[in-house]
């Protein structure tokens, strides 16, 4: 069984910063990429930012310049630090990560979501 446990989000004034945190925990023997999607009201869930095994990142092209993810490599988690927040990146917020069993079969988790509020 594998758990994914988000926390960092909240409600932050415009132009603000947060970060966020996933640890991934349970039966694991390896992680190939991780990440974190976003799904505003009335919208699909869309990437917002990527980080393979070897350290290749991979941003939405909307918050590429204000977010970056990064990795602990020895505690399978990752970040998400959000800068110059706006009002468009309210979302809730979803960790996800392609996790290997001891027999090498990989899938897909994800984390319940944790919620982001730009507001003024």
């Amino acid at each position: 069984q594998v758990q994914l446990a988000e926390s960092g989000g909240g409600l932050v004034q415009p132009g603000r910063s947060l970060r966020l945190s996933c640890e991934a925990s349970g039966s694991i023997s390896s992680v190939n990429d991780m990440g974190w999607y976003r799904q505003a009201p009335g919208k699909q869930r869309e990437l917002v930012a990527t980080i393979s095994n070897s350290a290749v990142t991979n941003y939405a092209d909307s918050i590429k310049d204000r977010f970056i993810i990064s990795r602990a490599w020895n505690k399978n988690m990752v970040w998400l630090k959000m800068n110059d927040l706006k009002p468009e990146d309210t979302a809730v917020y979803f960790c996800f990560a392609e996790i290997g069993d001891s027999e090498n079969r990989f899938s897909d988790y994800w984390g319940q979501g944790t919620q982001v509020t730009v507001s003024s």
